[in-house]
């Protein structure tokens, strides 16, 4: 049973089986969440050509959101993992056959695997149509597939804002110029809709190796205000569309009311994220990982099922300084250093929550780590997962 002040329930399209504890999607108040979708159809068939294989997975995302009533034109939000991320051609093309006008925001990257499919999908739909707004930005190109940003109720949904010049394709040379070219993309949406950075909640950075995590976050802390800044899930990727090496994408409330940074105790003020942020009764917690915080802080576990434990309780924490527990999660996205070891991740996973289970989407962003422990026993990170919750 979901501990929530507004109705909550699974949708379960007949055509699609879940094979792992999450649900196709989560109807909750005026947001509807919906799993990563992959590319397999009714027979468990995969087409063996790109563009079917977009259009299947599109199609089965469409099946979530019809059997919750809605239909495409209520897709805010849409993020999609491609295996081969080089060139945006296919997914163009069938996206617009998908969403002909006023598209959805959307964020793309490059992963390494994916579980069973070549592409994966996962969305947002607004319930109510008269509640969603396209945001467009001053010179942005008629004749693309998506919208900068699409504004759902209280919540703005940002597509992912590359380091890279949308109109002449150019790429800055400096990393620390490919950051803030992306910062200054998101910053133009953000004003397009009447907000700046303080009205984020929630932020993915995604990167490429060629950009330090250092020079990445040296810039970003610059554009927020110390302890408190949004939740963030900082996911470095195998590739990004268009050769560029960083993205930025999230969400904002433009009602600052509505806004709140939650941080538990035993966690001390960030200059890059806050652990958790509300944005209305919706809190968007940063992505979590086995690290045990503190000054003897590490990862100390070997294996993906022990880290997600520690996960866990990490991201427990978030939730009880808020109020809430992992009964109120809705939707939740999981890292993992490699897709073999899925099966052990869910078996794990599923302890944590109970029917319905949140909708959810699991991704292999990079190639496996070396796996050996150091001096002072800490280990690589196996898995991370970042939530959105319900109060």
């Amino acid at each position: 049973m979901f501990a929530f002040g507004t109705e909550v329930r699974a949708i379960l399209p007949g055509n699609i089986k879940p094979v792992s504890p999450y649900s196709p999607g989560i109807l909750s108040g005026e947001f509807l969440y919906v799993s990563g979708q992959g590319a397999e159809d009714s027979h468990h068939q995969i087409a063996t050509d790109e563009e079917g294989q977009i259009r299947q997975c599109l199609e089965n995302v469409k099946a979530v959101v019809e059997a919750a009533g809605l239909t495409m034109q209520h897709v805010a939000y849409v993020q999609v993992y491609l295996t081969h991320y080089s060139d945006e051609g296919p997914l163009n093309r069938i996206w617009k056959q998908f969403f002909p006008a006023a598209p959805p925001a959307r964020s793309t990257i490059g992963v390494a695997r994916l579980k069973g499919t070549p592409v994966e999908m996962s969305a947002v739909a607004v319930k109510d149509l008269s509640r969603r707004k396209v945001v467009m930005t001053k010179n942005y190109p008629a004749s693309s597939p998506l919208s900068p940003a699409v504004l759902a109720g209280d919540r703005l949904y940002l597509s992912g804002h590359l380091g890279r010049d949308i109109n002449t394709g150019r790429i800055p040379e400096s990393p620390e110029a490919q950051v803030q070219l992306a910062l200054d993309r998101f910053s133009q949406t953000l004003e397009a809709a009447g907000g700046d950075f303080k009205n984020v909640v929630f932020v993915n950075p995604y990167l490429t190796n060629k950009i330090p995590m250092e020079v990445m976050n040296r810039v970003y802390a610059k554009h927020f205000e110390f302890g408190n800044t949004p939740a963030r899930a900082t996911i470095q990727v195998i590739g990004l569309p268009s050769q560029a090496n960083i993205e930025f994408t999230g969400v904002a409330v433009l009602d600052m009311s509505k806004r709140k940074a939650v941080r538990p105790k035993n966690m001390e003020p960030s200059p890059t994220a806050s652990p958790c942020v509300f944005a209305g009764d919706a809190l968007f917690c940063s992505a979590k990982s086995g690290f045990i915080p503190g000054v003897h802080g590490g990862i100390y576990a070997s294996t993906v099922e022990t880290q997600l434990r520690q996960t866990m309780r990490n991201l427990l924490d978030g939730l009880e300084e808020a109020g809430m527990n992992f009964s109120n999660v809705v939707s939740s996205n999981v890292y993992l250093d490699n897709v073999d070891e899925f099966d052990g991740m869910n078996r794990v996973y599923a302890e944590y929550f109970s029917e319905p289970r949140p909708a959810r989407t699991t991704i292999q962003q990079m190639a496996p780590v070396v796996r050996s422990g150091d001096a002072k026993g800490h280990w690589p990170t196996l898995e991370q997962i970042s939530i959105v919750a319900i109060r």
